[in-house]
């Protein structure tokens, strides 16, 4: 099982250039691109929808979320844009993993969102 997930990561480390390159792809459609915004920018982002110090909960993003997310975005995307995407990220991260902060924001975002209907929440609970 361990060496599963671990090549299932490392297939979603080599495939989330090309992701990126599929969404700059005029042939790749709209609904295929929104999906491959989303998973390369949760990919990137230095926040986590679940933080890595939950116990357990923490890794299930990195471990099944991003590989879902990603798996489905790429059955989106027709074969042959997908198989020229492959081929041109082919050494994209040799120089290393983009560090734009910029890449954060939604899920900055949906947690500031979240936060608020908490504390919405609780200020109503405690108002009645």
């Amino acid at each position: 099982m361990k060496k599963k997930l671990q090549a299932l990561a490392a297939r979603v480390k080599v495939e989330l250039p090309a992701l990126f390159l599929a969404l700059k792809d005029r042939r790749t459609s709209w609904l295929a691109k929104l999906l491959a915004f989303l998973t390369v920018v949760y990919a990137l982002s230095p926040v986590d929808l679940i933080p890595d110090f939950i116990p357990v909960l923490g890794y299930l993003d990195d471990l099944l979320i991003l590989p879902l997310l990603a798996t489905l975005t790429i059955k989106l995307i027709p074969k042959d844009v997908w198989q020229d995407c492959l081929d041109k990220s082919q050494g994209i991260w040799d120089s290393g993993k983009p560090k734009k902060w910029y890449y954060s924001l939604p899920i900055i975002v949906f947690w500031l969102l979240l936060l608020f209907w908490i504390g919405k929440m609780v200020y109503q609970g405690l108002n009645n």
